[in-house]
Parts: structure tokens; sequence; C-alpha cells
């Protein structure tokens, strides 16, 4: 599931969707199904502001009239706010598809996912954190000392 979270899409095929969904909102003929493709490959992008604008797409299309996709936005909400370090709001979509579907694996496993990256996450901040305490308090013996030379 973890390369759910690494994975990106190809320039090509982001430059299609792009370029299809731009040329129908020209027209004025914009579907469900093509926002949806294009803030799928949005948020499949190794580019944050681009998985933001996918973010969006797809808020939008999630409340909207269209049920039956309403599961697959929230789904890939989940997966874009998890690629942008937003775990808090990524969890909160799990957890509302959860409760709909309390038996669906794929978001069982997509959560533990969200968790562990949350835990790594949390544990190279502390580390960063202990490193930079670890750092000013060598700075400030070495200061002392140098003071009572």
């Amino acid at each position: 599931m973890e390369d759910v979270l690494d994975e990106s899409v190809s320039e090509e095929d982001l430059r299609k969707f792009e370029r299809r969904y731009h040329d129908s909102l020209a027209q004025g003929t914009v579907t469900y199904v093509i926002q949806f493709e294009y803030a799928w490959c949005l948020i499949r992008s190794k580019y944050p502001t681009d998985v933001k604008r996918g973010i969006f797409l797809l808020e939008d299309l999630s409340k909207g009239e269209n049920e039956s996709g309403k599961r697959d936005c929230i789904y890939y909400l989940a997966i874009g706010n998890a690629k942008i370090k937003e775990y808090s709001k990524a969890l909160g979509y799990t957890k509302v598809l959860l409760q709909v579907e309390p038996g669906n694996r794929q978001v069982q496993t997509l959560k533990h996912t969200i968790e562990k990256r949350m835990e790594r996450e949390g544990l190279k901040g502390m580390a960063i954190i202990g490193g930079a305490a670890l750092a000013l308090g060598s700075l400030i013996g070495f200061g002392v000392a140098l003071a009572r030379k």
C-alpha cells in the first residue's frame, strides 16, 4: 500500500488528462469523469502543488450529486492529503470510509500506512529536535568551558 502514496503519474499522462480537462472546461462540458480523471492524475503527481490542485478538484466532486463516485473521491482525498503530509485530514477521510464500509481492506491498509508515515515522520521530527538540543547543549557547554579559562 505504501506504493499508493509513492506512486507517481507519468508526465505524458498528466499532460493528456490536463489537456482534456482544460479543453472541456473551455467548452463548458466538464463531466464528472473528466474532472475525476484529471484530479486522479494530479493526486499521483510528484509535485505538491499538483497534489493540492487535485485535492481541490476532488473536494469539489465530493460535494456533488454523484453518490457512487463519492467513495472514490474520499479515498483519493485521503491519499492526496497523506502525500502532502496532512495526515490528520487523511486519517479523517479513512475514518469516514470505514464508518460506511468497516470491512474495506483497501481503506484499512491505507489507514495503517498513513499511521506508519505519521509515526516515521514524528520519529524523524523528534530525532531532529533531539539532535538540535544536543548541538545547542554542546555549544552552551563549550561556551561555559571557554568562559572559565
